[in-house]
C-alpha cells in the first residue's frame, strides 16, 4: 500500500486556509485545494503500518476505535497516491455514501498523537 518509504520522504503539507475576512458571507470552500500531484504525495504518507487505528471502526472498552464508518484508509491512500481517482471514490463509497461531507469532520487519528509515528517521533 502507498509508498512504504513515504512517510520518511515527504513532509505533511497542510492545505491553505483562505483568511478570516475572506471568509465572511463566503459560504464556499475555505480551504486553498491543494494540486493533484500535491495530494497523490500526500497519499504516499501512508504507511499501511498494520495498526488498526485508522480503520477498525470498533469499540474498545466502550471507546471508538479507527474510522466508524469503516473506511478502508489505507488502501483508500494508496489509489490516491497511484493517481486513480475514480477507485478512490469507489473505495469510499462501499462504505459511505457521503464522503463528500463526512470527510469534514473526520477524527483522522493519523494526524493526531495517537498515530504510532507520532508516538516513535516524540
Amino acid at each position: 500500500m502507498g509508498k512504504p518509504t513515504g512517510f520518511l520522504e515527504y513532509t505533511r503539507e497542510i492545505p491553505q486556509e483562505l483568511s478570516p475576512g475572506d471568509r465572511l458571507r463566503n459560504w464556499d470552500e475555505f480551504h486553498v485545494t491543494m494540486p493533484d500531484k500535491q495530494v497523490e504525495t500526500q497519499g504516499a504518507r501512508c504507511m499501511d503500518c498494520g495498526t488498526p487505528f485508522c480503520h477498525t471502526g470498533s469499540l474498545i472498552s466502550g471507546m471508538a476505535s479507527g474510522c466508524p464508518i469503516n473506511n478502508l484508509i489505507p488502501e483508500f491512500n494508496d489509489l490516491v497516491y497511484r493517481g486513480l481517482w475514480r477507485e478512490a471514490l469507489d473505495r469510499l463509497h462501499k462504505t459511505n455514501n457521503f464522503p463528500e461531507f463526512t470527510g469534514r469532520v473526520c477524527p483522522a487519528p493519523a494526524k493526531a498523537p495517537v498515530c504510532w509515528a507520532s508516538i516513535i517521533l516524540r
